[in-house]
């Protein structure tokens, strides 16, 4: 049996494939001001109701990991399943500041500030709440400030390495 014990080397990539076992929503994040930043990104969930909290993980390298910090305020556009596109363009090498949001659709957040893609399938906007160590990560806590009713559609996943549509993940029809 392989696994990780305790005190032996990992092997990231074998770590990496069965951390992508767990399919995923794919979301932009953004911030606005002068340098406005988007980056694409898989490490998001809810954290609580009371207050209405959410979290995104940014690697401590990533020009976003010092733009959330020195912002305050951050959107989250959760993508639909056509959105792959926009999902690939904020995770490559693009553009900075506003020059990267000139082939997308946006809106600007009238609480944040900050770009919020059009026909995502849902949007939050939030200030910084908190922030937590989380290894070569940072995990920023967003305290929601605004949500728009989310829409039907389906949404963009992320599993195994690859972007995926809820119609194309075995096992996604009808229980029996």
């Amino acid at each position: 049996m392989t696994g990780l014990r305790s005190g032996t080397a990992m092997d990231t990539r074998l770590l990496r494939q069965t951390f992508g076992a767990f399919a995923t929503g794919v979301t932009v994040v953004t911030v606005g001001g002068p340098q406005p930043r988007g980056m694409t990104a898989n490490s998001f969930t809810a954290v609580s109701l009371d207050p209405p909290l959410i979290l995104v993980c940014v690697e401590r390298g990533a020009l976003m990991h010092d733009a959330l910090l020195g912002a305050g305020t951050f959107g989250v556009s959760v993508l639909h399943s056509g959105q792959e596109q926009i999902a690939r363009h904020f995770a490559s090498r693009r553009p900075l500041g506003a020059e990267q949001f000139r082939h997308t659709a946006v809106r600007t957040g009238a609480l944040c500030g900050a770009p919020l893609i059009e026909g995502a399938a849902a949007h939050f906007e939030c200030e910084l709440w908190d922030t937590h160590d989380g290894g070569d990560h940072t995990i920023f806590v967003g305290r929601l400030l605004d949500m728009p009713r989310a829409t039907a559609r389906d949404v963009l996943l992320f599993l195994r390495g690859r972007f995926s549509r809820v119609g194309d993940v075995p096992g996604t029809g009808e229980a029996t």
